[in-house]
């Protein structure tokens, strides 16, 4: 999402929290949270073998990833299907910010998924 847009609206969190409830209790949601902005961030850069500290705020970074969660689903088409009704969510109770949901599946070795 945008740095620096300000709170999301009541209306978001309250459908987040139902959202996320219903979720929780089918066992979907495993865990997740809001991020803060970047002010107090710190970046460790690797680069060409050496390792380089760069504190926040990054006056180049236009988005930032506002918050994650850990889901679990039994087909990928459910989770794509899941992910539409958040991003939806997002639409219906805050319309004047653009915020990109990205579904990435959880490697758990170095097998590419469908290998």
């Amino acid at each position: 999402m945008e740095e620096g847009i300000g709170m999301p609206p009541q209306s978001l969190f309250e459908a987040m929290d139902t959202y996320i409830g219903e979720r929780a209790a089918s066992g979907v949601f495993l865990d997740g949270g809001g991020l803060y902005g970047t002010e107090d961030a710190v970046n460790f850069v690797v680069r060409k073998g050496e390792v380089s500290r760069v504190d926040g705020p990054y006056a180049e970074a236009k988005e930032v990833v506002g918050g994650w969660s850990l889901l679990q689903y039994d087909s990928l088409e459910d989770a794509v299907a899941d992910q539409q009704k958040f991003a939806e969510l997002h639409a219906e109770h805050w319309p004047e910010v653009t915020v990109v949901a990205t579904l990435r599946q959880i490697s758990e070795g170095p097998d590419a998924p469908g290998d």
